[in-house]
C-alpha cells in the first residue's frame, strides 16, 4: 500500500429495515461454512410476521484512501452514514460489498463504552485495551499513569465500569485510545458527551497524536475543531460521497446544502430523532413588534406547537431550544424553567398545545445560525431536530 494506510473500494452496506443486524460468532461461521443454508436463494427474505423485509443502503459505492499521518474529517448529517464507515474500518460489522484495506494498529472511540467490559474496573480495562491493540504488559504499565491522569478517574479507577457515568466512559476511553499509540486513531462525535474543558483537552491529544506522524480519522458536528484538526474533509450524503477536498471547501459544501433542507417537512427531516410521545409541530420566531428580523438588544417571542398524546406532569418535561453558529459551535441554549406554581401540575400535550417563550434579549452578533429544538421526557428524548430551522441576526 505504500503510503497508504487506509484503502477503502466501492464499499457499501445494506441493512434490512425494522430489524437488527446479528453479529456472528465463530461458532456461526464455522457452521455456516459447514452446513451452507440454501433456502434464501433465490427467494425474498421474510420477516416473522410472513412481510417482505425492506432493505436500505447505509453506504453505497464508497471509495477514498487516506495516506499515513494524515488527520482527515468526515462530514454529513445524521443518517448520512458516518458511523456506519467508521465500524466498518473498525472491523465492528462488515461491508455488504467492496472491500477494505489497513495497514497498521487500530484504535477506535466510537461511541459510550466501546471496548469495555462492564464488569472490569477501569484498571483492568486499560490492560485489556492494550492487550487488544497487541501491546505488551510492560508497555501498556508504561503509559499507565499518563492514561489515569489524564482521564482524571483516578478515585474510581478500581470500580466497576458499569457504574461509571457516561462522562467518566468518555474520559477513560478516549485516554486509553489516544496514549496507547495505535498507528491510526478513528474518533466518532462521542466526545460530545464531555464537558467543554475535556472536548478542548482532547483536541488537543489529538493535534499532539497528529504531530507524531500516527493517522487519524475525525467525525463531527464542530465546524471548528474540523477546520483547526483536519487539512482534508469527506462530505457524506445518504450514504454517498458527494466531495472529499480541503476541509474548507467541505464544510463550505455542507453548509450550502444544510440551508436547502426543507424544514418543513417535519415527517420526513432525516435530523429528526426520538421515541414521539411528544413532538414539535410547528414553531413560530418573532421579534417584539410581531416582524421576522432578529435584533441582539431586542425581545424575540419563540411560539412552539406540539403534537403529543395525554397528560404529562410539567417536572417530568423539559423543553429546549440550541443556537448553533454556521461552524456548529452552540452558542446560547433555553431550556424550560416552569413557575413554582405551576410545578407537579399536568399539562396537555395533545394537537395544538402551544408553549410560548419570551427572551427579553438575544445575545448573537448579527450573522447566520441554526437552530436545534428538542423536548425530552424524564431525561429520554421525545423528539429533536438538529439545525432545523436558519436564524438570522441583523444590526440594531
Amino acid at each position: 500500500m505504500g503510503d497508504v494506510v487506509i484503502r477503502v473500494e466501492h464499499i457499501g452496506k445494506e441493512y434490512p429495515l425494522g430489524q437488527r443486524e446479528r453479529y456472528y460468532t465463530l461458532r456461526d461461521k464455522l457452521a455456516k461454512i459447514l452446513r451452507p443454508s440454501s433456502y434464501l436463494k433465490g427467494k425474498t427474505p421474510l420477516s416473522r410476521s410472513g412481510n417482505k423485509i425492506s432493505k436500505f443502503w447505509a453506504l453505497d459505492d464508497v471509495s477514498f484512501e487516506v495516506r499515513r499521518g494524515e488527520t482527515i474529517g468526515i462530514i454529513g448529517q445524521n443518517g448520512a452514514g458516518k458511523s456506519t464507515l467508521l465500524k466498518i474500518l473498525s472491523r465492528i460489522t462488515e461491508p455488504s460489498k467492496g472491500y477494505v484495506d489497513i495497514a497498521g494498529r487500530l484504535g477506535s472511540l466510537l461511541e459510550v463504552g466501546t471496548g469495555f467490559h462492564p464488569e472490569l474496573t477501569g484498571r483492568e480495562n486499560i490492560y485489556l485495551n492494550g492487550a487488544i491493540l497487541g501491546m505488551k504488559k510492560a508497555e501498556i504499565t508504561k503509559k499507565f499513569d499518563e492514561i489515569v491522569s489524564f482521564a482524571e478517574v483516578e478515585k474510581f479507577l478500581d470500580s466497576p465500569v458499569k457504574h461509571y457515568s457516561s462522562g467518566m466512559y468518555v474520559r477513560l476511553a478516549f485516554a486509553v485510545a489516544a496514549h496507547l499509540e495505535p498507528e491510526i486513531l478513528l474518533v466518532d462525535e462521542v466526545l460530545a458527551v464531555g464537558d467543554a474543558a475535556f472536548q478542548r483537552k482532547c483536541m488537543g491529544k489529538m493535534s499532539d497524536v497528529a504531530e507524531q506522524g500516527r493517522t487519524i480519522i475525525f467525525v463531527s458536528h464542530n465546524m471548528t475543531a474540523l477546520l483547526n484538526l483536519c487539512k482534508r474533509s469527506i462530505l457524506l450524503e445518504r450514504g454517498r460521497i458527494q466531495c472529499v477536498d480541503s476541509t474548507d471547501r467541505v464544510i463550505n459544501a455542507y453548509l450550502s446544502d444544510k440551508g436547502k433542507v426543507d424544514v418543513g417537512g417535519w415527517e420526513k427531516n432525516p435530523r429528526r430523532e426520538g421515541a414521539g410521545r411528544i413532538r414539535f409541530k410547528s414553531v413560530e420566531i418573532r421579534n417584539a413588534e410581531g416582524g421576522s428580523s432578529l435584533y441582539p438588544s431586542k425581545p424575540v417571542i419563540f411560539r412552539l406547537g406540539f403534537d403529543g398524546k395525554g397528560d404529562i406532569q410539567s417536572s417530568h418535561v423539559n423543553i429546549g431550544l440550541g443556537i448553533n453558529t454556521i461552524f456548529g459551535e452552540r452558542v446560547l441554549t433555553l431550556f424550560t424553567k416552569f413557575d413554582q406554581r405551576y410545578r407537579g401540575m399536568n399539562f396537555s400535550f395533545e394537537t395544538g398545545t402551544v408553549v410560548k417563550c419570551r427572551v427579553a434579549k438575544l445575545p448573537l452578533t448579527p450573522g447566520t445560525y441554526f437552530l436545534t429544538r428538542y423536548v425530552d421526557i424524564d431525561g429520554e428524548i421525545s423528539d429533536r431536530i438538529r439545525d432545523a430551522m436558519e436564524l438570522q441576526s441583523h444590526e440594531d
